[in-house]
């Protein structure tokens, strides 16, 4: 009789967690708590390891990659919790680029945030495996990053910031019509450069101007190639460069002082002093970006993910930069502005 009653006690006292544990489980059932998407953890709670390769520093490229964080963040990858972000910036050098990528291929990151072209081609050449997320790349089929814009069929996909040079240089005619000849300053080595010299030039024909150019390789030979064209062109512009623009301030204070008005690829070089743009808004890429990171995350193929444009272009110039270069904005162009720099 008693070894009886001590069998049921221990029966009871086994089956009362199973009981409270049944009761908790109900309760967060009522209480609807935040599913695994809900709070950008995966479904086995896995802290996901991002990698972010920069090629440079410099406000274009930095606004994408705050851009591309921020989207995240707002669906639930916060950093320090569910996120692990390894930025590493290779400040324009190649081989620093390089030991970067190998390094991220190393520590078996999740996903890879490559941004501007050196960098997207140092980390594809480095897996085939780990998804690359590009953005600030100008032609990823002209990179052999892609096979097609409209099918990657790589483990590389993303945003591109392929800028509206026809746009811009009938701009360009609209704030300097005397203008018939246009300076170019470019790195020869980078293939998004290559690219864009050559749009410009097709395009420029089309309006009667004649291309100067002035290729550099390093950072260093910025300021004297804008030196060179001095006396030879009547107005600048200056494309989605990594290395021009990262020496933009001693473009601008050359042409500034020779009164060379300088037309950008981009708004970020208006802010920092050129007559204005036609172009894209670099956060607004990196968000752009940030969403197709997610389709990723939750388990779409980089492969069948077409590279994409950003929709909404935007007019910004710089009167202050107008002033310096004597140049007058026609109102109705500053009508159409997004943003005029007073």
């Amino acid at each position: 009789m008693k070894k009886g009653l001590w069998t049921l006690i221990v029966l009871v006292l086994a089956l009362l967690p199973v009981g409270c544990g049944s009761s908790g489980s109900q309760g967060q059932t009522k209480n609807s708590a935040p599913t695994a998407r809900q709070t950008g953890e995966t479904s086995d709670g896995k802290v996901v390891k991002l990698g972010i390769i920069q090629i440079v520093e410099h406000p274009a490229l930095d606004a994408a990659r705050r851009g591309f964080l921020s989207t995240l963040a707002a669906n639930g990858y916060e950093e320090g919790k569910n996120l692990q972000v390894d930025f590493q910036n290779a400040q324009g050098d190649q081989s620093t680029l390089q030991n970067i990528a190998r390094k991220f291929v190393q520590d078996k990151k999740d996903l890879i945030l490559a941004i501007a072209t050196p960098s997207a081609i140092a980390m594809a050449n480095e897996t085939q495996d780990i998804p690359i997320l590009i953005t600030a790349v100008t032609d990823p089929v002209a990179a052999k990053l892609v096979k097609s814009m409209e099918k990657p069929g790589t483990n590389v996909t993303g945003t591109t910031d392929m800028n509206p040079i026809k746009e811009q240089l009938a701009m360009l005619k609209q704030l300097v019509p005397a203008a018939k000849m246009l300076g170019v300053i470019y790195n020869s080595s980078e293939v998004n450069s290559q690219v864009q010299v050559r749009v410009v030039k097709q395009e420029a024909s089309k309006l009667g101007l004649t291309v100067v150019e002035a290729p550099v390789t390093a950072s260093s030979e910025v300021v004297q190639a804008t030196q060179t064209l001095v006396g030879r062109v009547e107005a600048l512009y200056v494309p989605t460069d990594n290395t021009i623009v990262s020496s933009i301030s001693g473009v601008l204070q050359v042409a500034e002082q020779h009164k060379i008005p300088v037309i950008a690829g981009e708004s970020n070089t208006v802010e920092a002093g050129a007559l204005g743009t036609i172009g894209i808004d670099y956060y607004k890429l990196g968000q752009q970006t940030g969403q197709m990171a997610l389709r990723v995350l939750k388990g779409e193929k980089p492969q069948d993910m077409p590279i994409e444009k950003q929709k909404d272009l935007s007019i910004v110039l710089n009167a202050r930069a107008a002033k310096a270069f004597g140049v007058t904005i026609p109102e109705e162009l500053k009508k159409k502005a997004s943003k005029v720099i007073e």
